[in-house]
C-alpha cells in the first residue's frame, strides 16, 4: 500500500464518523414528542402517559402558527402554546405522579408560565401581534 493511500482511508473513515451523526438530524420537533419510539397501543397506556400525548399533540398543533415574517410576535405567538404546554404537563404530574420534589418543581413552572403568558398577551395587545 502506498503512502498516501494507507493516510486516505483513515482520513475518510474521521470524516465519515463526523458526517454521520450530521445526517442523523432533523428540523422537526422530534426532540419534544414524548411519542417517539413507541411501540406501545394507546390501549396500554397509563392514564399519565395518555395525558401527556394530548397534551403533547395540542402544544405542536398551537405552536403550528401562521408566521407573519414579524420575529418578535411569531416568537411570542409560538410560545404562549409552547409554555402552555409546560402548564398541562405540570397539572398532568400533580396529578399521577408520587414525587414531591417532581411536583413542587411543577407547582412552580405553572406560576411561572401563567405569568410568562400574561406578560406575552399583554404584549401582543400593545404590539398588534
Amino acid at each position: 500500500m502506498t503512502r498516501s493511500l494507507s493516510l486516505a482511508v483513515p482520513a475518510a473513515l474521521f470524516a465519515l464518523t463526523l458526517a454521520l451523526p450530521l445526517a442523523a438530524q432533523t428540523t422537526d420537533h422530534s426532540g419534544h414528542d414524548m411519542t417517539h419510539g413507541s411501540a406501545h397501543s394507546a390501549m396500554e397506556d397509563s392514564p399519565a402517559t395518555t395525558a401527556f400525548r394530548e397534551a403533547n399533540a395540542r402544544m405542536h398543533a398551537g405552536m403550528d402558527i401562521p408566521f407573519t415574517g414579524n420575529a418578535d410576535a411569531d416568537f411570542i405567538r409560538g410560545m404562549i402554546a409552547h409554555h402552555q404546554g409546560a402548564i398541562d404537563m405540570a397539572r398532568i404530574v400533580l396529578e399521577h405522579g408520587s414525587d414531591p420534589e417532581v411536583k413542587t418543581l411543577a407547582t412552580e413552572i405553572i406560576a411561572a408560565q401563567e405569568a410568562e403568558i400574561a406578560w406575552m398577551q399583554d404584549w401582543l395587545a400593545k404590539n398588534g401581534g
